[in-house]
């Protein structure tokens, strides 16, 4: 059973996973207040991994690598907008932003190792280049960033996005997992992919 703790932060509730395993402890996502949360809980970091490139989802990583020295890992497609404190004030958008370098990058693969634990990688783009959701069937858990939400999907509307890519990579990766997988997005609650299928009026 894959034990995890669900943290809430920033303007936009943005929710993040730390997930502990025996080979080690991963923080996905890393939405503003992660790094306090993860000192105040006294956990050792082993590694960040995040979802996509928006402000919201790694507001503190640069933080959370300056103080647990852990390795930092997201989508090649993802290095611009990751790497560039300006990329999104260029664009219009007034986030302040601190860029933080990876580590090591994370590719579509059916089979990742993260401290001991394996997943299968989906690249679901659509919401934003490189936006990556982490499977782990073993468990039945899906974490989906900004892909899909209970009862809705992720905004097109920003830079890179494209509402019809982001419908076919939930229907061609996502709603081919297990009815029963449980879908811990980047915002709001947990559902399932069964709910989902049924339910979600963007998916009709």
């Amino acid at each position: 059973m894959l034990h995890f703790q669900t943290f809430i932060g920033g303007i936009f509730d943005t929710n993040a996973y730390l997930v502990q395993t025996p080979g080690g402890n991963i923080l996905i996502d890393a939405p503003t207040g992660s790094s306090d949360w993860i000192r105040d809980l006294g956990v050792r970091l082993d590694m960040l991994v995040l979802t996509h490139g928006h402000p919201d989802h790694f507001d503190d990583a640069a933080k959370i690598k300056r103080a647990s020295n852990c390795q930092v890992g997201y989508h090649k497609d993802g290095i611009p907008l990751i790497t560039d404190a300006d990329f999104f004030k260029n664009k219009g958008f007034f986030f302040e932003t601190e860029s933080v370098q990876p580590d090591f990058l994370i590719d579509e693969t059916p089979q990742l190792d993260l401290c001991g634990i394996p997943f299968r990688v989906l690249l679901v783009p659509g919401h934003c280049p490189g936006s990556l959701c982490f499977y782990s069937a073993g468990n039945e858990i899906l974490f989906a960033g900004d892909v899909l939400f209970a009862g809705s999907i992720g905004r097109t509307d920003f830079p890179g996005g494209d509402h019809q890519l982001l419908i076919r990579g939930i229907r061609e990766k996502i709603l081919t997992l297990p009815d029963t997988t449980a879908v811990l997005p980047g915002h709001g609650p947990q559902t399932t992919i069964g709910d989902e299928r049924r339910n979600n009026p963007f998916l009709r």
